[in-house]
């Protein structure tokens, strides 16, 4: 929601600053995001006069002006305006300054070799508007020197306020000044409800059908008006907000919805077709929207008709077939009231999002729509001219009144400290419910009560209530206060967050038991140790494209209402994420791509927690000492996938190694870690060709799941660290060269020497390889740790012959 200081200052009397204005904003709930003055970027920009124009002597379409800026000296400029002209007043920029329509700083340079000190400007240059045809004309009567900003009136600081959901009154200009009022930043100027009279009936007539989703058809014809222009005060206004000036009659129905939050239209009647309808949507349905969009409505829709067909969406947007023109004479103006689910729902739907639309879903004053068609009717009138109708309704709620007008709810003072914790006076809260225009009512005054009803319910509750309690009736623009608590929630809003106590929350004694499941510590424990390793962590969608899926075996999980069809089914693996995040970075021009991320798999039995590394690119950037850059490898992958598992508590000494890793992976380049034949707890290496160019993936990218439901839990129940023990002794390393089948799996050599004699080997690890015509050399250190005293030569002999014992079982022979 925009809006400029002045025309905030239409509903409040205020001295106050720009910044007190938002202070005030922010501490009452309605976030101002920025205040912007356009007349900051303006302020170097002067009034000026053009004393002469001459031809330029290099170019037909040029002129050569002096320039009097108020300076006492005239300045050339190089002007190519069709307008420019002697004794002209324009708007002058010097050398030095900046043009924020034409994104450049002005400097002294030659035009076709005569120099130029400057530019007249532009509507369009000064973004002032779309005009660019020539240079701005200013009335004869302007200042020469003056500032142009503050001449203009552009002095003016536009408020960007996030509204919530739940405050439509301040959807409208008035709205917000009430709020300001009730906090004391100034008066509330109520406005002026004028009153037309009509001379003729209106025709066409309005139906509105039972259950359509229109409450309310406010409707009144003017005749004979002029749809030129509107005048400038309304297209500075509406330019200020974001809004781009259209026609007179379209700007009006614009001012009011954001003055106050009071969404009009009209309509051509010359382009009208019959009666109008306010139906729900049928087969066969379809118009052009004002957007340049074509709809089709459903039958949840509530759509606006006539004879021909749909024309409009109720209360969201209008059709291009009705739509006023320069040419329109006689328009039907519609002041209406919907449904704000019904409006909700078709915006979503159909994907329009527009100005009606979010204030009508989020339910408007009833109590303007009466008024609002007159006040609507008087400007059109001011503006265009014409000759108005008698006003006319139409709608479920025309005969038997509004629902939920007159709202009252019982409310007790001691409710405000027990619920929001702000202890203040019962006068202090009676004032402040004042402020707010939300009227206390006495059960004992029967002419204040409009539904008798209301008024001997009150008396029942006054009676039998034990405490105090107030009578408050809601005002018609507060459609969000619906009971007691949101009457404490305005009061202690209006009085100040500031001012509610901080209370902490009791707490039993003893010490506090942690809350993290297991597998949040382990999901944070990996996360630090992916990022202390250089990883990037990445964040992704859960669901993706049935095609992607496939490639990881098919999505299990689709879903019923998908964002689109890239974002279809749940995903069976984190890589797709991945590796278009790593395209994406290696496209723009980044070298490598280190990225992780934590996530869920969605597998047929259930949804698992994952740990997935990518890498892609240059491992090693080309240097004069290692030469061509080096890429990752699968070892890379291993590397990272063990330094997780370690860090998440995996038994990483007990692992073993296979090389069967399915599908997703290079049959040659990849592997799986296991314990046991059985349980994987994570795969990695090169992803397969044929996934890789299904998927647009980097060259040669690697990457590494860790299935972290997969690793056992700890048998160590206690918390404390083990004492620290370190051994008395040094000690004592071997090593032995074996010869071995080509089959055989380093790993498994390590896995037989380091159990070989576990009281005294504590580590064993490969070394050396090569290979020879009959096999493979692997060679492997072994530690040996001694306790209360050294090994003698006949120990350290029969371990090694344990050592060589283990290693011939598996097929390997001790090197000579």
């Amino acid at each position: 929601m925009k809006f400029p200081l002045s025309w905030l200052k239409d509903h409040l009397e205020t001295d106050a600053d720009p910044a007190s204005i938002a202070d005030a904003l922010t501490a009452v709930g309605l976030e101002v995001e920025e205040v912007v003055n356009p007349a900051e970027a303006l302020a170097p920009f002067r009034v000026a006069k053009v004393l002469t124009a001459e031809r330029h002597p290099q170019a037909d379409k040029l002129q050569v002006l002096t320039v009097d800026a108020g300076t006492g000296e005239a300045i050339q400029v190089v002007c190519g305006a069709p307008n420019a002209r002697a004794g002209m007043l324009g708007v002058f920029g010097g050398p030095g300054t900046y043009v924020p329509g034409s994104d450049l700083t002005l400097k002294v340079a030659a035009i076709r070799g005569v120099e130029s000190r400057g530019m007249m400007c532009s509507v369009r240059e000064l973004q002032l508007g779309e005009e660019h045809d020539g240079i701005i004309e200013l009335p004869d009567g302007a200042p020469i020197g003056a500032v142009f900003p503050d001449y203009a009136g552009l002095n003016d600081p536009v408020f960007d306020v996030n509204v919530t959901p739940n405050r439509p009154d301040c959807m409208g200009v008035d709205g917000i000044a009430r709020d300001l009022a009730a906090v004391g930043i100034g008066r509330f100027k109520p406005v002026a409800n004028p009153v037309v009279t009509g001379s003729f009936e209106p025709e066409p007539k309005v139906v509105v059908e039972p259950g359509s989703g229109c409450y309310v058809f406010w409707r009144r014809v003017i005749r004979g008006v002029g749809n030129g222009q509107s005048p400038q005060w309304l297209q500075q206004r509406l330019k200020a907000v974001g809004l781009r000036p259209i026609s007179a009659l379209v700007d009006i129905t614009n001012y009011f919805s954001i003055d106050q939050a009071r969404p009009l239209h009209v309509y051509d009647i010359a382009k009208l077709s019959g009666y109008v309808t306010a139906r729900r949507g049928r087969a066969g349905d379809r118009f052009l929207a004002l957007n340049g969009m074509e709809y089709e409505p459903t039958p949840e829709d509530c759509v606006i008709a006539d004879e021909s067909g749909a024309i409009g969406f109720g209360g969201v947007i209008g059709g291009e077939s009705t739509g006023v023109d320069e040419s329109t004479t006689d328009v039907l103006l519609e002041c209406a009231w919907f449904d704000p689910v019904r409006i909700a729902a078709t915006g979503q739907r159909h994907a329009v999002s527009t100005d009606a639309r979010s204030r009508f879903e989020r339910g408007i004053d009833p109590a303007k729509l009466s008024t609002g068609i007159e006040a609507a009717t008087q400007m059109i009138l001011e503006l265009c001219g014409g000759e108005p109708s008698e006003p006319r309704i139409s709608g479920e709620f025309a005969k038997d009144g509004y629902p939920n007008v007159d709202r009252i709810f019982a409310y007790r003072p001691a409710r405000l400290a027990a619920l929001a914790g702000v202890d203040l006076p019962e006068d202090g809260q009676r004032d402040i419910l004042g402020r707010l225009e939300f009227l206390s009512l006495d059960p004992s005054d029967e002419e204040s009560w409009l539904n008798h009803d209301q008024r001997k319910e009150a008396l029942q509750t006054h009676a039998a209530a034990k405490s105090e309690t107030w009578f408050v009736r809601v005002p018609t623009w507060r459609p969000d206060v619906d009971g007691e608590a949101d009457i404490v929630e305005e009061i202690a809003r209006i009085n100040g967050y500031d001012k509610v106590p901080s209370t902490p929350l009791p707490r039993k004694p003893g010490v506090a038991k942690p809350t993290a499941t297991r597998s949040q510590m382990i999901e944070r424990t990996v996360r630090r140790t992916a990022a202390a390793r250089g990883l990037d962590e990445a964040v992704t969608w859960s669901f993706i494209s049935e095609k992607e899926a496939g490639a990881f075996g098919g999505g299990e999980w689709p879903l019923a209402n998908p964002i689109s069809e890239e974002m279809k089914v749940m995903r069976p693996s984190l890589l797709p994420g991945l590796i278009a995040a790593s395209s994406r970075n290696l496209a723009r021009g980044a070298t490598s791509a280190r990225l992780f991320e934590i996530g869920r798999r969605y597998l047929a039995d259930a949804e698992h927690p994952t740990a997935t590394v990518l890498l892609a690119g240059q491992k090693q950037p080309r240097s004069w000492q290692e030469g061509k850059a080096q890429g990752f490898d699968a070892l890379d992958a291993k590397a990272e996938a063990l330094a997780l598992l370690e860090a998440a508590g995996a038994p990483v000494a007990n692992l073993q190694l296979f090389a069967d890793a399915g599908p997703t992976w290079h049959p040659g380049r990849s592997a799986t870690l296991r314990l046991g034949p059985k349980t994987i707890l994570a795969s990695f290496g090169e992803l397969h060709p044929r996934l890789s160019g299904e998927l647009d993936a980097p060259e040669r990218v690697v990457a590494a799941e860790i299935y972290l439901d997969a690793i056992p839990a700890s048998r160590s129940r206690g918390h404390a660290r083990p004492h620290y023990t370190p051994p008395a002794l040094q000690p004592v390393t071997r090593d032995f060269a074996f010869i071995v089948p080509h089959d055989l799996a380093a790993d498994n050599l390590v896995r037989a020497i380091r159990g070989a004699d576990k009281q005294w080997i504590i580590a064993a690890r490969l070394f050396d390889r090569f290979e020879i015509a009959d096999g493979l050399s692997l060679a492997v250190e072994v530690t040996l740790q001694p306790a209360e005293r050294s090994f003698t030569d006949a120990e350290l002999a029969e371990i090694s012959r344990r050592i060589v014992a283990s290693a011939e079982k598996l097929g390997a022979k001790l090197r000579s």
